[in-house]
C-alpha cells in the first residue's frame, strides 16, 4: 500500500546506511576497487557476508557488473553506478565532520584540491546564492506529514560495531551511530527541525519511550546533544558537534529525494534564510573558495594517494 512505503529518505537509508555497504562504497571510491578479492583482502570481510552485500547494492543499482577476463575464465568486477557516484558528498563531508569532531589514533587522509594544490577542508555552501560556509542554524528545515513515520523502516541487516581504529581509512563507529540506525536518524532529523522536549520527540516520532529515552541519553554520551533545564522536562539542544552533522544530512536527504520516490508529502525541504531559496547544498575548498568537483579532489595519506574515484 502506498502510506505504507518508505519514504525516499527511508529507502535511501535501506540502501546505504549499513556500515559494510558504506566501507564498500569508500573503498570504490578511494582504492578503485572493483574485484570481490580486492574488498575482502582489503576490509577483512567474510565471504559470504561480502557476496550479499554485493548482490544487494547490484539489485539497489549502486553497483553495475562486469565481465572480465582472467587466465582464461570470465570474472566479474564492479563499477560504481550514477547513483552510487552521487554519494561523493556525503562520503567527503563524513571524513570532514569525523575530522573535526571525532578523536581517533590514526589521523584521517588529507583532502588536496588539485585545483589550487591546497591540502584543505570542505565548506558547505548554498547553490542558489553560493554563500558559504553554511549551516544548520542558517536554514530552515520543513517537512511533510508522514516523514517520520515512513523512515523508521526496519534494517535489513543487524547493526555492526566495527571499530576501525588502526585503520586510517575507515570510518568510525559514532557515524554509523546516526546514520545506522533508524531511530537515530529520526531523532537527529527531529532536532535539526526544532524539537527539543522529550514529549514532543515522541509526539513527533511515534518511538517508545524506552527506545527514546535510549537514544538521546547516546547522543548526549557522544556530545550530540547537551541536555538543558533542571527536572522531568529537560530541553535536548544540538551542540557545535551535532550542528556539524547538518552537511552530512542535507547531502543524503538531497540524494534520496533525487534518486527514491517516496508517497506523497513525505519529503524533507531546505530554506537558505539568507537568499530564501530552496537550500541545495554544494562543497567548496576552505582554502581558494572554489566549488569542489569529484574529479578535482583526491585524499592523500603516506605513500598512498587517493584519487576520488568512480567511473561507471
Amino acid at each position: 500500500m502506498e502510506a505504507e512505503r518508505p519514504s525516499a529518505i527511508g529507502q535511501a537509508l535501506l540502501a546505504i546506511s549499513d556500515q559494510w555497504t558504506m566501507l564498500i562504497l569508500q573503498r570504490a571510491f578511494l582504492l578503485r576497487l572493483r574485484r570481490f578479492a580486492d574488498w575482502r583482502d582489503e576490509l577483512g570481510m567474510s565471504e559470504s557476508v561480502l557476496s550479499n552485500r554485493l548482490k544487494e547494492m547490484v539489485a539497489g543499482d549502486l553497483l553495475r557488473p562486469v565481465p572480465y577476463r582472467e587466465q582464461g575464465r570470465t570474472r566479474t568486477e564492479y563499477l560504481l553506478t550514477e547513483r552510487a557516484i552521487e554519494l561523493w558528498p556525503v562520503l567527503v563531508e563524513i571524513w570532514s565532520w569525523e575530522r573535526r569532531w571525532v578523536p581517533r589514533r590514526h589521523g584521517l587522509p588529507e583532502l588536496a584540491h588539485d585545483v589550487c594544490g591546497s591540502r584543505t577542508d570542505v565548506e558547505l555552501g548554498c547553490s542558489g546564492c553560493l554563500a558559504a560556509p553554511v549551516g544548520a542554524r542558517d536554514t530552515e528545515t520543513s517537512r511533510g506529514a508522514a516523514t517520520f513515520a515512513q523512515v523508521t523502516v526496519p534494517r535489513h541487516h543487524r547493526r555492526i560495531v566495527r571499530a576501525g581504529e588502526d585503520d586510517a581509512l575507515s570510518y568510525l563507529p559514532e557515524t554509523f551511530e546516526l546514520l545506522g540506525d533508524r531511530w537515530s536518524t529520526v531523532v537527529l532529523a527531529a532536532a535539526f527541525l526544532g524539537v527539543r522536549r522529550f514529549a514532543d520527540f515522541q509526539a513527533e516520532l511515534g518511538v517508545a519511550p524506552s527506545v527514546l529515552s535510549s537514544r538521546l541519553r547516546r547522543f548526549t554520551e557522544l556530545g550530540v546533544l547537551d541536555v538543558e533545564g533542571p527536572g522531568a522536562r529537560p530541553l535536548y539542544r544540538l551542540t557545535g558537534k551535532g550542528l556539524g552533522f547538518f552537511g552530512i544530512f542535507a547531502f543524503l536527504v538531497e540524494w534520496a529525494q533525487k534518486w527514491y520516490e517516496g508517497p506523497p508529502d513525505t519529503d524533507l525541504a531546505f530554506t537558505h534564510r539568507e537568499c530564501g531559496r530552496a537550500f541545495v547544498p554544494f562543497l567548496r575548498c576552505g582554502s581558494c573558495g572554489v566549488a569542489l568537483s569529484r574529479t578535482e579532489v583526491h585524499f592523500v595519506i603516506p605513500e598512498r594517494r587517493l584519487p576520488l574515484a568512480g567511473t561507471a
